[in-house]
């Protein structure tokens, strides 16, 4: 009986070893065949592109690097920003048609639009396994590099929570370097002091013709996630950290320090014209991105709101929707003074973040504009590539006199449709509960 029963077992374990060398095998399979599949899309998508044509753009600002290793704009004309945020272009074997609709969208925009400069608000890569198939998110970074290459506008990126997660190939440190590399020629970005936390920590100026700084655009990285939610899944995002206000508000001093020695060099210290220009740019005006929002845009929408969505003595509308469920804002959850240290300034005059896919509205709160980015997104949020009201992009225009305009432009028009390569899209043109307002 008992031999009977030694048999029986062997018999039942060599089932089990059967059954676990076949799913074994299975799993080896579909990954052989998702990482072939993944090599052909994303050679499909590179292909892809590299086949627009450069925007035609003749008076395109160029810019160049100051004696502080700064990149500058030197016009006296308006500068044409556009932002967009949150491509997320996944690069794997999952992603490949939705990836080609992101790069189609930026495409037709950024041609379209034909900006000076093109600044992406975070979350470029979207390597998530599940909704990408990949964990590589270099291959992201650099499908869309050679279309930023290819269309041949300057652009730089701020990194947002998804362009390096815990689980992915490449560090920020990596991707940094990728997009410092010799091999972007219109790619501005810096990774900045090793000293300050974070990657791309990086400030462009735009200068008139007399050298006066007219707008500073402060960059910072935003980061990731914070207390103990190493993946993301419990959405505590982490904050600016107080080394990087320190650095924002001593080069903001500093600029304001260059613009008053310039303005007394040019004019007498009694002149109307003197008086002007000190009222004008002694204290640098400046506008900041990055990709989590701070939790001031919680504040001013929460106080809109409560208030019957009219404006409050803190709060003025412009523009916008909120889509997004549960937080509705997403902010990060530490403390941070970086809002206070900008109305300490008094130079800083807008934020620019993404992140919230869903949301795109854009208000004034005790002085500081708050917006919010259209976003690419086809991938990272089920069903959104069925959405349309969301997708865009923002166009900034700076003045020369150092104020600024901004205005969220739909992809769903026809100054864009008419040059995207996509297949005509069925989207939803979705309405929120917003939508009344204004």
């Amino acid at each position: 009986m008992k031999k009977e029963k030694n048999v029986k077992g062997r018999k039942i374990g060599k089932i089990i070893l059967r059954i676990l060398g076949a799913v074994v095998a299975v799993i080896v399979l579909v990954a052989a065949v998702g990482a072939i599949v993944t090599v052909i899309g994303n050679k499909a998508n590179t292909q892809l592109a590299e086949s627009f044509s450069a925007v035609e753009n003749p008076g395109a600002v160029i810019p160049e690097l100051d004696s502080d290793g700064n990149w500058t704009f030197s016009t006296d004309r308006d500068l044409k920003i556009l932002q967009l945020t949150d491509v997320h272009i996944g690069g794997g074997w999952m992603s490949i048609k939705k990836d080609a609709m992101a790069i189609n969208a930026v495409a037709s925009m950024v041609t379209a639009e034909k900006p000076d400069l093109v600044v992406i608000t975070g979350d470029i890569a979207f390597p998530v396994p599940f909704q990408a198939g990949t964990f590589n998110n270099l291959s992201s970074a650099k499908i869309f590099a050679r279309l930023m290459e290819t269309l041949g506008v300057y652009w730089i990126p701020v990194f947002g929570n998804h362009d390096t997660e815990l689980y992915s190939y490449y560090s920020r440190e990596d991707i940094s370097k990728f997009y410092e590399s010799d091999e972007l020629k219109y790619c501005l970005f810096k990774s900045g002091d090793g000293n300050i936390d974070g990657y791309g920590n990086s400030v462009i100026n735009v200068k008139n013709t007399d050298g006066i700084i007219t707008q500073s655009l402060f960059l910072l990285d935003s980061h990731s996630y914070t207390g103990g939610d190493f993946l993301g899944l419990l959405w505590k995002y982490d904050n600016i950290h107080q080394n990087q206000i320190d650095w924002y508000k001593t080069e903001s001093l500093k600029f304001s320090e260059q613009n008053n020695a310039v303005i007394s060099s040019l004019y007498s210290s009694d002149s109307a014209e003197y008086k002007d220009a000190t009222e004008k740019y002694g204290d640098v005006s400046s506008l900041l991105f990055f990709h989590i929002p701070l939790t001031e845009y919680k504040d001013a929408w929460t106080e809109y709101v409560d208030n019957g969505y009219e404006n409050t003595e803190n709060v003025t509308y412009k523009y916008g929707l909120t889509g997004e469920t549960g937080k509705v804002i997403y902010s990060g959850i530490g403390e941070d003074n970086l809002y206070e240290t900008m109305q300490e300034l008094g130079g800083t005059k807008g934020i620019f973040c993404g992140h919230d896919h869903l949301n795109n509205f854009s208000l004034d709160y005790k002085g500081i504009r708050l917006t919010y980015g259209f976003s690419i997104d086809y991938l990272a949020y089920s069903g959104i590539y069925k959405l349309g009201a969301q997708r865009g992009c923002t166009i900034i225009t700076v003045h020369p006199d150092a104020t600024f305009d901004c205005e969220a432009s739909n992809y769903y028009q026809d100054k864009y449709q008419a040059l995207s390569s996509n297949e005509k899209e069925s989207v939803t043109m979705q309405t929120y509960e917003s939508d009344w307002v204004g």
